[in-house]
């Protein structure tokens, strides 16, 4: 690596070496993820760092190698962030996207409508929508469904440090929380819905987030999203609000899937802030 003026090598030289060599590899943010590692390593800010001891220097290398071959920034730092909450990532968990926050946001909204809201996550991974949900909405009781352990094992750490009063449920969105039905004020869901033939391009995404996390299921790969409308509509009071992810593509599809239960009104798409159509919104009848 470059070295300073004294014939060492500086913080600074490091994280630009590394900077050159992460985007070489394509990394989509190289200067953020160099100093973000950086900062890892360090466990504090970078502006206020002194020289890298060279243990420092090594525990930085193998990071930035690991990353420049694609491994997730968040798997590397072992952390994410989700609106305002910093959550534990680990393999096994979908990496939490930006644009899920604007569905947790819509759940969040519906959810202040009722006094004391019941919200059922499905399909919830890390546990980030739930916790986003049960810790901006203080009076709601919240339950996350999700059917992988090793997902699960990471939703349970993130609910043990942030929000221990949400319940965890184990099992299958398409069979879970029949005791429930009828009581649910508001459904949220992040399912997978990648089809067969649309291989997510990212490296980060294709070869690091579980298959479970990714792929719905059937030719349009909307067959767990359709489970998760059927047990939207057998979980929701009248009146109550399914708020539902999915692909740009996919959202006439997941209008007529949510008309094709019969059991909603008031379908419609709503658009991510780049105004993609990003999730189907709608209420039991």
């Amino acid at each position: 690596m470059p070295e300073d003026a004294d014939g060492v090598v500086s913080w600074r030289e490091a994280v630009r070496g590394a900077q050159a060599l992460l985007a070489e590899a394509g990394v989509p943010s190289p200067d953020v993820d160099a100093r973000l590692l950086a900062e890892h390593v360090l466990g504090g800010p970078l502006v206020t760092a002194g020289r890298p001891g060279t243990g420092e220097l090594t525990a930085f290398a193998t990071l930035v190698d690991r990353r420049r071959r694609r491994e997730p920034l968040q798997h590397l730092t072992g952390e994410m962030f989700f609106r305002h909450l910093r959550l534990v990532s680990e393999p096994g968990a979908f990496v939490v996207r930006p644009e899920t926050e604007l569905v947790a946001e819509e759940a969040i909204a519906a959810a202040r409508r009722v006094p004391a809201p019941r919200v059922v996550d499905l399909c919830t991974g890390s546990g980030a929508i739930a916790l986003a949900v049960a810790t901006e909405v203080p009076a709601a009781t919240v339950w996350a469904v999700e059917l992988s352990p090793p997902a699960l094992a990471v939703a349970a750490r993130n609910v043990a440090d942030i929000a221990p009063h949400v319940t965890l449920a184990p099992g299958d969105a398409a069979t879970a929380l029949p005791e429930l039905d009828g009581t649910v004020d508001v459904v949220v869901s992040n399912p997978p819905y990648v089809p067969p033939d649309a291989v997510p391009q990212d490296p980060e995404v294709r070869d690091h987030d579980p298959d479970l996390a990714l792929y719905g299921g059937g030719a349009d790969g909307l067959d767990v999203p359709r489970a998760v409308l059927r047990t939207a509509a057998r979980l929701l009071r009248p009146g109550g609000t399914v708020v539902m992810e999915h692909a740009e593509v996919q959202a006439a599809a997941a209008r007529a899937a949510c008309a094709g239960t019969g059991a909603f009104t008031d379908v419609r798409t709503v658009r991510d802030l780049a105004g993609r159509d990003r999730m189907v919104v709608a209420r039991r009848v």
